[in-house]
């Protein structure tokens, strides 16, 4: 898409709701003229938080909202004019290009794959997020999806997410990997060792095995876990984050001394603390939908939102979803294999639990 993006915010979403969301959809908006923001939620909220509207901003009426509390089927069936429904509803209409919302993960996953669809080719979807480190930051998925992947979803999750590396992140050719607990190929559960197989005979630039220690550095560019590990791994990567700086902030007022310190290395703190700005990822990519959906922190600030909407944009404007399409027709080709039917089974989406 080389036009304007347009980009649905399910403005009520996230723990802080519309207090939040809209002063950041509102800072991308005029920060993205030629791209069209479209608020979701309760228009006199919106309305009375927002202000005078920018001319690429609009409201869509919804007059209900989805708590943490709720759980995803209960969404679908009984909250039919939730935001996050109406949003995605957007999308499937052709009246956006991509949805953003810092809500319930769980609903947001089942609202993406039951009103937007999987691609055809598509087990199961999975959620990508960019860990910063040096270079380019790491693309790690699932980190909220599916707690119990196959060997042949990992190796679908690495297809998707080298295509996310590669037309969104701006990796030349991004290698692949394995979390596991040891390097040598073979380590690893039975799952992992299955997948390495997979991945042997893909055609990607895959690496092997990469251990916890190696997501800091340039190692691979795409890493591949089930939900369970990779969920815990960035947040454990956001608290350690947060410790190391409490621990600096503790020292440097402790004493007159360490007051003097501080304005000495006030600039490289600010630096290092730049490069474990996790807000700057903006938010995760739900990979394997027929559309663009992206799945912030339910704590987001205004800040972050604005980053969410830019990876909104970015990967509906290289066309993502479609890419992923064409790579996994293409390897049912070459394999000769008819892809599977775009069917969505109902029990699957509706047990789907938030996990972040």
């Amino acid at each position: 898409m080389a036009g304007g993006i347009r980009i649905a915010v399910d403005a009520m979403g996230g723990d802080h709701g519309p207090a939040e969301v809209v002063p950041g959809a509102m800072d991308y908006a005029r920060l993205a003229p030629a791209d069209r923001v479209i608020l979701v939620g309760d228009e006199a909220t919106l309305r009375a938080i927002a202000g005078p509207l920018p001319s690429n901003v609009t409201i869509r009426h919804a007059s209900q909202v989805v708590t943490m509390d709720d759980h995803p089927a209960q969404v679908l069936r009984e909250k039919k004019d939730a935001t996050i429904l109406v949003a995605c509803d957007l999308v499937r209409n052709g009246e956006a290009d991509a949805v953003v919302t810092a809500g319930h993960t769980g609903a947001a996953m089942a609202a993406a794959v039951l009103r937007l669809g999987r691609l055809r080719g598509v087990d199961r979807p999975a959620l990508a997020v960019q860990l910063i480190r040096r270079g380019h930051p790491l693309v790690l998925l699932d980190i909220g999806a599916n707690p119990d992947s196959s060997p042949e979803n990992l190796a679908q999750y690495a297809q998707m997410g080298v295509i996310f590396a590669e037309r969104v992140v701006g990796v030349r050719r991004a290698r692949v990997a394995l979390l596991s607990i040891g390097e040598e190929k073979g380590k690893g559960d039975l799952r992992i060792q299955r997948a390495t197989e997979l991945l042997d005979a893909s055609g990607l630039d895959f690496i092997g095995n990469v251990e916890g220690k190696d997501l800091t550095e340039p190692v691979a560019d795409v890493v591949v876990c089930d939900a369970v590990v990779g969920n815990v791994v960035i947040k454990f990567f956001e608290g350690l984050s947060g410790f190391i700086f409490q621990l600096f902030r503790e020292e440097f007022r402790q004493s007159l001394r360490g007051k003097l310190a501080y304005v000495l290395f006030r600039p490289a703190v600010g630096r290092i603390r730049s490069t474990f700005d996790y807000e700057r990822v903006g938010g995760s990519p739900l990979l394997g939908v027929r559309g663009t959906v992206i799945i912030t922190h339910g704590r987001a600030s205004k800040r972050m939102i604005r980053y969410a909407l830019e990876v909104g944009a970015s990967t509906a404007r290289a066309g993502v979803p479609a890419l992923i399409a064409q790579a996994l027709a293409a390897d049912a080709l070459a394999a000769d294999v008819v892809p599977t039917a775009d069917v969505v089974p109902t029990a699957d989406v509706v047990s789907m639990e938030s996990v972040s």
